[in-house]
């Protein structure tokens, strides 16, 4: 696992692309029972170089009612997201991931990690990929079917503030969904 992820750190393949430049960002452990996926660093963490360290890395942190400590402790929780660096600004919030992050490293990562139980897959581009044509026609109605597909999945909507608009049309995921994501968390967590 240590060499696998010192070479995500290495990590080139879309340098041409990344505004900032390359600073993948991702974390794993053998012994990792919850894998997290989403989209890609802002541009604080690629500042910082710490998943979710920003304001939608406190939101999930509160939907998934844990602890900063328990959240970075790799044992619990692996981040690994669609893309590991900085995409660059689209009009409204961040360019999607690059594309070419998710088939280079993500199997080789999961294949490291036998004790995980349940991959928490974050907004529609997580959703899409792994769930393929499982998925349904809109994000709402995957997150709004998400007893679907556990026990390995979870698909929840990206916690940042500029989904806010969201999640006020759509109240029922944070009084109905969350609290069974947080009975599922707590269930694998020591």
């Amino acid at each position: 696992m240590e060499n696998l992820l010192h070479n995500i750190s290495q990590c080139t393949i879309c340098k041409a692309h990344l505004p900032l430049g390359p600073r993948p960002v991702a974390t794993a452990h053998i012994n990792s029972k919850i894998v997290i996926i989403g989209q890609a660093p802002g541009t604080k963490v690629h500042e910082s170089g710490i998943p979710w360290d920003d304001q939608s890395g406190k939101k999930l942190r509160t939907w998934l009612n844990v602890t900063n400590e328990q959240f970075y402790n790799t044992e619990n929780f692996a981040i690994i997201p669609m893309s590991f660096c900085y995409p660059g600004k689209a009009k409204t919030g961040d360019l999607p991931p690059r594309p070419e992050c998710a088939p280079q490293w993500h199997d080789a990562l999961l294949d490291k990690m036998p004790k995980v139980e349940l991959i928490i897959l974050i907004g529609a581009y997580a959703q899409k990929y792994y769930l393929k044509e499982k998925a349904k026609r809109t994000l709402t109605e995957t997150v709004g079917d998400y007893k679907d597909y556990l026990p390995t999945y979870f698909p929840i909507p990206h916690p940042s503030p500029t989904n806010r608009f969201w999640r006020s049309k759509n109240p029922w995921f944070e009084e109905l969904v969350v609290p069974e994501l947080q009975k599922k968390v707590n269930s694998l967590l020591p």
